[in-house]
C-alpha cells in the first residue's frame, strides 16, 4: 500500500488524517517545521525561491525519510508562482532520486473533472459516492471545529490572567478534537473545548487592542513560518484577527465565491481593481474592511520576493493614510529571527496603544 503525505498547516493535519485514512490510505503525518526542515528546504530549493516553497520542501523530504511515496497536494491558477510548486517539488525529489507521485488538487470550481479524478485516485476503500461524500462532509466539521476554537484563542490570549495558560489548555483542546470521530463526537468535543477556553482566567478590565493580519496564505496559517507571531501579540495584550482560516480559503475555492470574498474585493477595488495573483487584492481588502470595523492597526505578512504581497504592500500605505490605522509589514525567508520580530511587534504594540489613549483623551477633552 501507498503512502501519503501532505503539506501541514496549522492544525489542518488533524483533518486530512481523518479524511485520507477513512478512503483507506496509510497516511504519514508532516511533522511540525523545524530548523531542520528548513534547513533541507534551503539547500535543495532554488536560492530566490519563495519562503512556502522552502519549507514544504523540507517537509517532504522529512517524510519521505519517514516512507512516504505519495504526495497530496493543493495547485492554484493565476500569476502567483504557487501553483507550480507540486511540479518544481516533484521535479527536485526526482533529480535526488525519489520515486514520488503527486496527486495534485486544483480548485474544483474550474477544474471540477480533477477534483473527481483525484479523489478517485484516492478512494482506496472503493467507498460509495454517498460514502465519500458522508466522510468529506464529517472531515468539514472536524475543519470548522479546528478553526473555530483556533478564533477563540486569539480574543482569549490577550485577557488571560496568568501567562501561558491559554496556549496550554488550547494544546490539550487540539487533542480532544483530533480524537473525535463521528460528527457528534466533533461537536461534542468542540463544545467542550470551547467551554475550557472560556474558563481560562481572564481580566475583563485589561487594555485590549484589535490587530487584524492578512498576508499569504502558508505563512498565515503555518505558526512555524511566521515564528508564533499570533501567540507573541497575544501576550502583549493584542487580540489578533486573521483575514483568512482554511474553511473560509476553501468555501471561496470549491464552487463559487462567497459573499464575504466579494465584499473583499469591492472594498479592494479603489486601490487594487486586478488580480494580481495570490492574496495580494485580499490584502488590500481586507485592511480596508478592519479598518472600517475600528481595528487599532494591521499587519502584513508574506514571503520574501511574493510579488503579490510586494504589489499590495506598494499600496497599503495610502490605504493606512487614508483610513488613519497603522500598518506594519514583515517579510518572511530562512533568515527572519524571533528576537527581531518580537522587538518590532512590541514597539508596534506601543505605537497604537499611544494612539488609542491619546483619542481617548481628545474625546474626553471635546466631549
Amino acid at each position: 500500500m501507498s503512502k501519503l503525505t501532505f503539506p501541514r498547516m496549522g492544525e489542518s493535519w488533524r483533518t486530512f488524517k481523518m479524511l485520507l485514512e477513512d478512503l483507506g490510505n496509510e497516511v504519514v503525518v508532516p511533522p511540525r517545521p523545524s530548523k531542520r526542515t528548513l534547513d533541507l528546504g534551503v539547500r535543495y530549493s532554488p536560492e530566490f525561491a519563495c519562503f512556502p516553497l522552502k519549507i514544504l520542501m523540507g517537509t517532504y523530504l522529512e517524510t519521505v525519510e519517514m516512507g512516504a511515496d505519495t504526495i497530496v497536494t493543493s495547485g492554484g491558477v493565476g500569476p502567483c508562482r504557487a501553483g507550480e510548486y507540486a511540479m518544481l517539488h516533484h521535479k527536485i525529489l526526482k533529480d535526488l532520486g525519489y520515486d514520488i507521485r503527486m496527486i495534485v488538487f486544483e480548485p474544483p470550481r474550474l477544474q471540477p473533472f480533477n477534483f473527481i479524478k483525484n479523489v478517485r485516485a484516492l478512494n482506496k476503500n472503493h467507498t460509495s459516492i454517498r460514502g465519500i461524500i458522508s466522510r468529506i462532509k464529517r472531515a468539514w466539521r472536524k475543519l470548522v471545529a479546528l478553526d473555530n476554537v483556533e478564533k477563540l484563542s486569539h480574543v482569549v490570549r490577550p485577557r488571560e490572567i496568568t501567562r501561558g495558560t491559554t496556549s496550554k489548555v488550547y494544546r490539550k483542546i487540539l487533542e480532544w478534537i483530533d480524537q473525535a470521530y463521528t460528527t457528534e463526537q466533533i461537536i461534542e468535543a468542540e463544545a467542550a473545548a470551547l467551554k475550557a477556553l472560556q474558563d481560562v482566567p481572564q481580566d475583563p478590565n485589561r487594555e485590549i487592542l484589535k490587530v487584524g493580519i492578512v498576508g499569504e496564505i502558508y505563512v498565515l496559517l503555518e505558526p512555524a513560518s511566521n515564528l508564533e507571531m499570533e501567540e507573541t501579540l497575544g501576550h502583549l495584550g493584542v487580540e489578533v484577527e486573521r483575514s483568512m482560516f482554511l474553511t473560509g480559503w476553501t468555501r471561496d475555492n470549491t464552487w463559487t465565491e462567497t459573499t464575504e470574498m466579494m465584499t473583499v474585493k469591492e472594498a479592494a477595488a479603489p486601490y487594487l481593481p486586478e488580480l494580481v495573483g495570490g492574496h495580494g487584492r485580499d490584502s488590500i481588502g481586507n485592511t480596508i474592511l478592519c479598518a472600517k470595523r475600528g481595528f487599532d492597526g494591521m499587519i502584513q505578512i508574506a514571503p520574501f520576493t511574493c510579488i503579490p504581497e510586494i504589489v499590495a504592500r506598494t499600496i497599503l500605505p495610502r490605504v493606512s493614510r487614508d483610513y488613519d490605522i497603522p500598518v506594519l509589514t514583515f517579510f518572511l525567508d530562512e533568515q527572519t529571527g524571533k528576537a527581531g520580530m518580537g522587538t518590532r511587534l512590541e514597539a508596534f504594540t506601543d505605537l497604537m496603544r499611544r494612539k488609542k489613549r491619546m483619542q481617548k483623551k481628545q474625546l474626553t477633552l471635546t466631549g
